[in-house]
């Protein structure tokens, strides 16, 4: 990933964080820059991220996961 992708993904983490929708890598709570940081740190594993629906469908958290490459 590049710079220019690293700050889209902030603005679009940011985004979330101002509608109230929880974040966390793995199950740790984590802020926007916390999670760009742990993309631009561990550049050799990708994250999967999970999207938490609430009852009315709606982003209630989301979740990346640390996949782990072989």
């Amino acid at each position: 990933m590049d710079e220019k992708t690293y700050k889209s993904l902030f603005v679009e983490l940011e985004s979330y964080e101002q509608l109230g929708i929880r974040m966390r890598i793995d199950e740790e709570p984590a802020s926007p820059m916390q999670i760009v940081t742990a993309h631009m740190l561990k550049e050799e594993n990708n994250y999967m991220r999970d999207y938490v629906w609430d009852e009315k469908g709606q982003i209630r958290e989301l979740v990346f996961h640390n996949i782990k490459s072989n």
